[in-house]
């Protein structure tokens, strides 16, 4: 039996580790398997939720700590890695910072984990947003430290659609995996299972219903004026597109986001869950006139009912809306696996080349001298 040992660093919830523990591939003395190491997130309730689900006999495993205060070798070694470094500064929602802002630099401290304990693969997971913030700079210069980092890692980049694999949700987020150069190894995007068969937010909602007693299930208290604007909104439209009265249109100026005060469509896949946002970005039932439950936006990001989130109301939304979907994760991780074990699997082209990688170095050089800017 094979097993990786894993350390993970910006841990949120546990979407990735639940992903991780469940991903496994073989049996017997041909098995492969990953089990968690260490953790880290600097949020007090992201941790308690990832040691009350993911490691509840071993909580020491979990380090509530900023990870630019951290000492790293003070960690145990580790045979495998995974991220996803913050996204504020590459979300589409926002400025768009990128390295230049204050959460863009954090992915340097994932490189520092491969340069320090050198494990034969890592994941790295982040918003589509990340290819165009600073010009695609940014994205090339990841790549690039990602590809030279401890002895050098083969790298396969993808934009992977996770209703396409099975979550009921259109989320749209670039993985890297890499694993260490001198393996000769290349992982390979594993085949969508749900092209043309995706989960709709209907099945995932009420096939089964959500038990009374589950947790995270607290309502949001809808003003009369809320109500009465989702009266005239339908089932897959948002405030902009409906047949608002004057009284209940939106007297914003600037980018109409499709989000707002959209209600779902229950036969297909919810738009994209987010972590924060005000008011209209809550996520809205296609029946009921309110905003779903914590427990629904759980579902709708794959996490069992029985997973439980800590912290305030807010704080379980943002816990949630930040999170990989497990099922997404634990697809992608089993095909890690599979590279390992020499077993193939139906696959697809990766959205970037390894040979895109190779030549960061040349673009970088051209962008910086402002001469040129490149476009995956």
């Amino acid at each position: 039996m094979k097993v990786f040992k894993l350390g993970e660093m910006f841990c949120g919830p546990g979407g990735l580790a639940l992903g991780a523990s469940r991903a496994h591939f073989g049996s017997g003395n041909d098995a492969f398997e990953i089990e968690h190491e260490w953790a880290i997130d600097y949020d007090e309730d992201s941790c308690k939720t990832f040691r009350n689900n993911i490691c509840p006999s071993e909580p020491h495993k979990v380090i509530c700590a900023d990870v630019r205060e951290l000492d790293i070798a003070k960690l145990p070694p580790i045979d495998c890695f995974v991220f996803g470094f913050p996204c504020n500064d590459f979300s589409n929602v926002g400025e768009k910072r990128g390295l230049n802002g204050e959460f863009g630099p954090l992915y340097t401290y994932g490189v520092r984990i491969l340069d320090h304990f050198l494990p034969d693969w890592f994941l790295a997971e982040n918003v589509g947003g990340l290819q165009s913030a600073n010009e695609g700079k940014t994205f090339l210069r990841i790549l690039e430290d990602l590809r030279n980092a401890g002895r050098g890692y083969r790298l396969t980049t993808h934009l992977y659609k996770f209703e396409e694999y099975g979550v009921p949700q259109t989320r749209h987020r670039i993985i890297i995996v890499g694993i260490r150069a001198d393996l000769n190894l290349d992982f390979k995007v594993p085949l969508p299972t749900h092209v043309g068969k995706q989960v709709t937010a209907f099945e995932a909602l009420e096939n089964p219903p959500i038990p009374k007693e589950a947790a995270n299930q607290e309502l949001t208290q809808q003003s009369i004026t809320v109500i009465e604007r989702l009266k005239h909104i339908r089932p897959g439209e948002n405030a902009w597109n409906a047949n608002l009265p004057s009284r209940l249109k939106l007297n914003v100026k600037g980018a109409k986001m499709s989000q707002i005060y959209r209600r779902l469509n229950p036969d297909k896949p919810a738009y994209t869950i987010t972590g924060s946002g005000g008011g209209g970005t809550h996520v809205y039932h296609w029946k009921e006139l309110r905003a779903l439950t914590n427990r629904e936006r759980a579902r709708l990001q794959t996490f069992p009912d029985e997973f439980l989130f800590h912290g305030s109301k807010e704080s379980v939304r943002r816990q949630i809306g930040m999170a990989v979907p497990p099922k997404g994760a634990q697809v992608i991780l089993e095909a890690v696996l599979k590279t390992f074990a020499g077993v193939s699997y139906s696959l697809v082209k990766p959205k970037w080349t390894e040979e895109l990688s190779s030549k960061t170095v040349a673009q970088l050089k051209l962008l910086d001298r402002g001469l040129s800017s490149y476009s995956a």
